[in-house]
């Protein structure tokens, strides 16, 4: 059976313990977003602009510029800004929704799905990745995914309140 998280036992963190793993986050972040930033230089886009793609990729199927800003945190002024750069980039279009011709949804392009052109900006991280998950058993890995899914589903509640106007 499995447990909830508000049904975990909960155990003391002391001071010291905290310190270090919010110092982990941070530079985790950090060097995350430096990253990024790089990959973004390589494909000749902003950060922000790279990110938005890749949620809109993700996604398997085009998405509203609603979707995007909600997912992204970005505002929908902001995020109408990306989409333009995106498709002046030839990465996105904008296309009517089948089923509402008055909606207009992002679709990613074919050549913003070549996954030679991508794999081989990402190759180095996922042989780091395995490399480095190869050293945990399976039950460590599943412990190490439910922690960073976890801290994931914090941070996104931490980007909305930080967000939110008094």
């Amino acid at each position: 059976m499995s447990e909830t998280a508000e049904a975990r036992a909960v155990y003391p963190v002391s001071d010291e313990e905290l310190e270090r793993f919010s110092w982990l986050g941070r530079d985790s972040s950090l060097v995350t977003v430096m990253f990024h930033a790089r990959i973004a230089e390589q494909l000749g886009l902003s950060a922000t602009d790279h990110k938005c793609l890749d949620l809109a990729a993700r996604s398997g199927q085009p998405m509203t510029a609603g979707r995007i800003a909600e997912l992204s945190g970005l505002s929908t002024g902001a995020v109408t800004g990306v989409i333009d750069r995106l498709e002046r980039a030839g990465y996105v279009r904008r296309v009517r929704d089948p089923h509402d011709r008055r909606k207009v949804l992002v679709e990613v392009t074919l050549s913003a799905q070549d996954p030679e052109r991508f794999s081989v900006l990402f190759k180095g991280v996922s042989e780091m990745m395995a490399r480095i998950l190869a050293h945990y058993t399976p039950e460590q890995r599943e412990l190490l995914f439910a922690y960073g899914s976890e801290v994931l589903a914090e941070m996104r509640k931490e980007v909305t309140r930080v967000g939110e106007k008094d």
